[in-house]
């Protein structure tokens, strides 16, 4: 006769082979947490007139594996997007002020911002990589992500 308390090990067994410690169930997680900002209008600094907070905004973001800008289709010299040439990982619709979190295995990845005509992103590293974010092991990478396209500077 197997004892009760024999019963519940057995029961547990494949959640305790699967799961090796807490940290699977409880543990931090891995990804991007950030807010998306529209930035419009005149944006030069003036004494009469202090600079307006930026306002987060309801959105679509878009993760995908890390991209050089030879890997798009740029409208111009812009910011703006046509078409990204590399694998799309996820993608996200923000809350209404625009806060977003994604959980991603650790890596590098860029963020676009989702517009009418195609993708917007505004940032690069060194080696032209567009917006980049690196992604570490137990960690939330934080992002502020801002179209700005309207906006003069």
């Amino acid at each position: 006769m197997m004892s009760t308390r024999f019963k519940t090990f057995l029961l547990l067994l494949p959640v305790m082979v699967t799961c090796s410690s807490f940290l699977c169930i409880f543990g931090k997680k891995s990804g991007i947490e950030g807010t998306v900002f529209k930035i419009s209008g005149n944006q030069m600094p003036s004494p009469d007139r202090p600079p307006s907070a930026p306002k987060g905004i309801k959105a679509t973001v878009l993760v995908y594996e890390i991209t050089n800008i030879s890997q798009v289709a740029r409208k111009g010299q812009s910011a703006g997007y046509t078409s990204i040439n590399t694998k799309l990982i996820q993608q996200i619709e923000t809350k209404e002020n625009g806060t977003f979190r994604i959980k991603l295995p650790p890596g590098k990845y860029s963020l676009f911002i989702k517009t009418e005509n195609g993708f917007y992103a505004n940032s690069f590293d060194a080696q032209n990589n567009i917006q980049p974010v690196e992604v570490v092991k137990k960690k939330m990478s934080k992002v502020e992500l801002r179209l700005d396209n309207a906006a003069v500077y």
